[in-house]
């Protein structure tokens, strides 16, 4: 008996250089939009400071500032000490009054407990400042003009600059006191964005 020959398809596909049609059109892409994720402005007479914040790794302290801002707590403070090559500190409800002996020690009438981290204190980065005891922060924070690696571990890092390192650079080269307090006020505001 002779040997069959396989059975061919039917529906080969044509040679490719026979083969018509339309091309499909793309997939739509499923991959969903990332929500807007909350920032805040800090406003001076210098230009705008843009910080983004770092919830994953202290949440309490973004939480807090971001609450703050939103009720108009830190608008009218001032930036209430510069050290240039160190950083610049705000957030103190005494700085509304230009009377400089009690700046630097006001707070929100509560404590938020230290959320250390790995983040680096580099040039940029936002740091909650606090008294001796590590649990003692409130809503003083300051920005770091420079990389101060001899903070890291001590203090909460809870955030960065993402524009506007220009206005930090500014501020931390104003004149100043002895007590690091800049001669003239250097006040803000700050706007919630995002979510």
């Amino acid at each position: 008996m002779p040997k069959q020959k396989p059975i061919e398809s039917q529906t080969a596909e044509p040679a490719p250089e026979k083969r018509v049609g339309r091309l499909a059109a793309p997939a739509p892409e499923l991959t969903p939009k990332k929500p807007t994720e909350t920032r805040a402005i800090i406003e001076t007479k210098f230009g705008n400071i843009e910080l983004k914040f770092f919830p994953d790794v202290a949440p309490n302290h973004v939480k807090n500032f971001i609450e703050l801002a939103k009720k108009g707590f830190y608008n009218g403070t001032t930036f209430h000490r510069i050290i240039p090559g160190f950083m610049i500190q705000g957030g103190d409800p005494n700085t509304k009054d230009p009377e400089k002996s009690k700046h630097g020690i006001g707070g929100p009438g509560y404590k938020i407990k230290a959320e250390f981290n790995t983040k680096p204190h580099k040039k940029g980065t936002l740091s909650m400042a606090r008294a001796a005891d590590p649990n003692s922060a409130g809503s003083q924070f300051f920005i770091c003009a420079a990389n101060t690696p001899s903070l890291d571990g001590k203090y909460t890092v809870f955030g960065e600059v993402v524009s506007g390192i220009e206005v930090v650079d500014k501020i931390v080269n104003q004149p100043r006191d002895g007590r690091d307090n800049p001669n003239d006020r250097i006040e803000m505001k700050v706007v919630v964005t995002g979510k």
